[in-house]
């Protein structure tokens, strides 16, 4: 059967390597599509039996096109770029690969905070990580690597995460919390890590924001839709002291920082899964997926009905 690696961003040499020795020992064909069009992928995708992609747009006109297709991987955590109700309705088995972006996203998320804190590196007195607390808003694969990196810096955490037992953020060091306006009251820092969904879509609001301390830092490497960007721009106007960095750069990026200057900081591409590891991770880990779901029906990651 034909897989096919459809990817605007491509995945590093040595990953379609172990890509590519994943699905020939199972005794399939793989097919490359790096950087290619839309067009390319509704072309390349009609008789293939498997699908994975990073960030590309997987929706009904790609779905209609593919008469073979069992299963779809997304390498990496994130799936919001694939149409899922569509999959569901064709028949599609759609997988994530949790964890294996986690660590590289985790890294990210305190470069951010340094770069911040130590304002930009312009040649003036900064603050320290260690001793500040830092909330973390969903605790995940993700959540759960900030934690660990966090206590090495000397920082209190604490988190909020419904689906978490409170005894299992407790095992891991941290202190649950059980209001989401707690959380952004009583920390120096808060890092999120929440999905956009209907729920969560603008849900990091001005009244919660406001609510951080003097001097507080929110910093998103999640989806830039969980932000309500308007009251974003008007909490920051209204309280100088707040900062906000992102590694999703919102829709109104180019005013907030003719705004607020260095203030506020987005990188120009989502870089949190962009380093080696979690690039060679994420796309062995997709690969032994499809293979799996193509053999045996496995769909343990399963995230459609």
């Amino acid at each position: 059967m034909k897989i096919l690696v459809a990817t605007e961003k491509p995945f590093a040499a040595a990953a379609v390597t172990g890509i590519r020795e994943v699905v020939e020992e199972a005794g399939h064909e793989l097919v490359l599509l790096e950087k290619g069009t839309k067009a390319d992928l509704i072309e390349k995708v009609a008789d293939a039996a498997g699908l994975i992609v990073r960030s590309d747009i997987v929706d009904k006109e790609v779905f209609d096109a593919a008469k073979e297709l069992k299963v779809v991987v997304r390498a990496g955590a994130g799936y919001d770029n694939i149409d899922l109700a569509e999959a569901t309705a064709h028949g599609v088995c759609v997988m994530n690969t949790p964890g294996q972006n986690s660590n590289a996203v985790a890294e990210l998320v305190f470069g951010m905070a340094v770069l911040m804190i130590r304002n930009h590196y312009n040649g003036k007195a900064g603050s320290e990580l260690k001793g500040k607390t830092l909330g973390i808003h969903a605790f995940g694969q993700v959540g759960r690597n900030v934690a660990r990196i966090a206590q090495g810096f000397g920082m209190q955490v604490s988190a909020l995460d419904p689906w978490v037992k409170d005894e299992d953020m407790v095992a891991a060091g941290v202190t649950p919390v059980h209001s989401i306006e707690e959380l952004y009251k009583n920390n120096n820092f808060v890092s999120l890590h929440i999905p956009a969904t209907a729920e969560t879509k603008k849900s990091v609001n001005k009244a919660l924001i406001e609510l951080m301390p003097k001097g507080g830092v929110l910093i998103n490497t999640a989806r830039k839709e969980v932000i309500d960007e308007d009251s974003l721009a008007e909490v920051l106007a209204e309280r100088e002291d707040i900062r906000y960095i992102a590694d999703v750069k919102p829709d109104n990026a180019e005013a907030l920082v003719e705004k607020f200057g260095d203030r506020v900081f987005f990188t120009p591409k989502k870089m949190g899964a962009q380093t080696a590891e979690a690039n060679i991770n994420a796309g062995i880990a997709a690969a032994k997926q499809v293979v799996a779901n193509l053999k045996d029906g496995w769909n343990r990651f399963q995230v459609n009905k």
